[in-house]
C-alpha cells in the first residue's frame, strides 16, 4: 500500500511541476521581481484557469497522500 502512495505522489510531483511551468510568466511573484512594467490585474480565463485550478488541486492531494502516507 505504502509502495502505491509513494508512486501514485511521483506521478502528482512531475504533473504539478509542469503545470507550473505551462502557467503565465508574468503572473505571481516573477511578475513582481522583475516581470512585465506594464503588469496589470488580469482575472484568468480559459485554459489559464483551468491550469491554476488543477494545479490548486494536485498540490493538496499530494499533502493528503503525504499525511496518508505518515500515518501508515
Amino acid at each position: 500500500m505504502q509502495v502505491i502512495i509513494s508512486v501514485i505522489q511521483l506521478i502528482i510531483a512531475v504533473v504539478i511541476v509542469v503545470l507550473i511551468l505551462l502557467q503565465e510568466r508574468s503572473s505571481g511573484l516573477s511578475g513582481v521581481l522583475g516581470g512585465s512594467e506594464s503588469s496589470f490585474y488580469q482575472t484568468r480565463r480559459g485554459l489559464e484557469k483551468i491550469i491554476f485550478r488543477s494545479t490548486v488541486l494536485l498540490v493538496f492531494l499530494f499533502v493528503i497522500l503525504s499525511l496518508v502516507n505518515l500515518v501508515i
